[in-house]
C-alpha cells in the first residue's frame, strides 16, 4: 500500500462510513451497547471518525476542531473496571463493520483490525480510575507497521 492508512481507508468519507457502521453494530450488540446505555454525544460518530482519521495519518481534526487528545479519550473510557467480553465484542463489531463498508483489501483490513484491537486494549488499561491517565497524551498514530512514536 502506498500512502497512509487514512488514505487507503477512503479518507474522510471512508473513515466516516466505517465509524457509522461500527456505531450501528455496537448499538445492536447486547453486550457492547451497555457502554452507550446512558447516552452519547450527538456528534459521537463524527468525533470518532475524526479520531480514527487523525490516528491513521489524516488531518488533525480531532485535536483541533474537537480539542481532543488521547488523555481525553482514555479518561472517557477509564474507571469502568475490567470488561474483557465487551472489549472482545467491540473488536468483533469493528471487524463486521469493515465487511459492512466493503473493506476487501486484506492488508488494510488487518491493519485496521490491529489498530482497533490495540486501541481497545489501551482504553482498558485504566480500569480503576480516570485519574490514572496521564495528562498531555497526543492522539496515538498508527501506520502500516503498527503504532508510531508519539508526535
Amino acid at each position: 500500500m502506498v500512502g497512509s492508512v487514512y488514505v487507503a481507508a477512503g479518507g474522510d468519507d471512508g473513515v466516516r462510513r466505517l465509524a457509522e457502521a461500527w456505531h450501528r453494530r455496537v448499538l445492536a450488540d447486547e453486550v457492547v451497547s451497555h457502554a452507550f446505555s446512558h447516552g452519547f454525544h450527538p456528534e459521537h460518530t463524527e468525533r470518532l471518525a475524526a479520531y480514527w482519521a487523525e490516528a491513521w495519518g489524516g488531518p488533525a481534526t480531532f485535536s483541533t476542531r474537537y480539542r481532543g487528545d488521547d488523555t481525553l479519550v482514555l479518561r472517557m473510557h477509564a474507571g469502568q473496571g475490567r470488561h474483557e467480553e465487551m472489549d472482545d465484542r467491540a473488536v468483533a463489531c469493528f471487524d463486521q463493520a469493515l465487511a459492512d463498508v466493503e473493506v476487501t483489501d486484506e492488508r488494510l483490513a488487518a491493519t485496521l483490525h490491529d489498530y482497533f484491537a490495540w486501541v481497545v486494549a489501551e482504553m482498558a488499561g485504566y480500569p480503576e480510575s480516570p485519574d490514572q491517565v496521564p495528562d498531555g497524551l497526543a492522539v496515538a498514530r498508527w501506520s502500516w507497521d503498527g503504532p508510531l512514536e508519539s508526535v
